[in-house]
């Protein structure tokens, strides 16, 4: 415990002699928040949407061509056919689809009547984009299916659409503070531990190493909890001043703290890790700059910080299904947006703690104790 202290001791005194680090460290996820949620915008596609057609009548079919339609034409959406409106909502509360439409049974007869028909749309309001792109294509398919109806007032045949969110509102600019975080992460873990490393080295000093009883292990564990100490007080920062400059009213339970602790935690430990195994024997600096700018790319935007994974092409949403980034993001969302316990992010955290894992065994075995 004593050498392994001496590491963290010696690592974290380099941040105090340089503080530019830290201070780009935390000012570059804040101007990508800024620039970013004011700039960024998307055409998204093939966002899941499940239909329960609980009438199967003449007008509600003609809803459901017309969805359809818009999925076979511009992609925007998906269709999922349930017939059960529980199993639905789940789905969406879940995140597995990203709005529900229930069409009741008299649907049909309502229309046939002109008697205010109506159709009911749940979105998953915390991906501001989506549910505003969902609810205006839908919008446009149930109006479209009553066109007989055609009126410049609201007639009592025409159809209508009731949408509810159901998630308080979550405009674009708060949706990218997951994401600014993870990024903050990134960074960190880019300027600190491994980076550490590879700066003794080039400069010679890591030789002193070899006159020390210091092991792989204790000097990889070292810089790894040293990183992880400036990165996780950056990564909380970075989230209290972000929430403050998009306005988030987050108003926690214990537990719901304690599962961003731990996502963050896990983050910051898997991407120290992951950074020893990738760049652990690289001996020069301009190497490591090469690195970040490729390794932000690959992992921060497929990531769903700031477009969503179910509009990526196939090959995308597989990269997606391994990246440490996109299962921290979305564990963050579900917390900030949709007050998540622990328990509803338990695979997110249950990945992150694999990755983790796997990363600092790796990274142990691949380092270079020798000149």
């Amino acid at each position: 415990m004593t050498r392994l202290l001496a590491v963290i001791e010696r690592d974290l005194k380099k941040f105090r002699r340089n503080p530019v680090v830290l201070a780009m460290s935390v000012l570059m996820p804040l101007i990508y928040l800024i620039i970013i949620g004011n700039s960024f915008q998307g055409k998204l596609k093939a966002l899941p949407v499940v239909v329960v057609d609980q009438d199967t009548g003449p007008h509600s079919g003609r809803v459901v061509e017309n969805l359809q339609a818009v999925a076979a034409g511009p992609g925007t959406i998906t269709i999922i056919r349930m017939k059960d409106q529980q199993e639905a909502l789940s789905g969406v509360r879940e995140g597995s689809y990203k709005a529900a439409l229930i069409i009741p049974s008299d649907f049909s007869k309502n229309v046939a009547r002109k008697s205010r028909p109506s159709v009911g749309l749940f979105l998953d309001n915390t991906d501001g984009i989506s549910s505003e792109t969902i609810r205006i294509t839908v919008e446009g398919a149930v109006r479209a299916s009553g066109t007989e109806y055609v009126s410049v007032r609201e007639a009592a045949g025409e159809v209508r659409m009731r949408d509810v969110n159901l998630y308080s509102k979550v405009d674009y600019y708060q949706s990218l503070v997951p994401g600014v975080v993870i990024m903050a992460i990134f960074l960190g873990a880019m300027t600190t531990g491994a980076f550490n490393l590879v700066m003794d080295r080039f400069l010679g000093i890591d030789e002193s190493y070899l006159l020390t009883p210091l092991s792989k292990a204790h000097i990889v564990s070292g810089l790894i909890i040293s990183g992880l100490f400036i990165t996780t007080l950056i990564a909380f920062f970075i989230l209290i001043v972000s929430m403050l400059i998009t306005g988030i009213s987050f108003s926690a339970e214990p537990g719901q703290w304690v599962a961003i602790f731990a996502v963050i935690t896990l983050t910051t430990l898997g991407l120290l890790s992951m950074m020893f195994v990738i760049i652990g024997r690289v001996n020069h600096p301009r190497i490591v700059g090469i690195l970040s700018g490729f390794l932000n790319v690959i992992l921060f935007f497929p990531s769903g910080a700031i477009y969503p994974v179910a509009s990526f092409p196939g090959w995308l949403k597989s990269f997606a299904l391994v990246n440490p980034e996109a299962y921290a993001v979305d564990a963050l969302k579900s917390i900030l947006f949709k007050g998540a316990a622990l328990s509803s992010v338990s695979h997110d955290i249950a990945y992150l703690f694999m990755f983790t894992l796997i990363m600092m065994i790796v990274a142990i075995f691949a380092f270079k104790r020798t000149v």
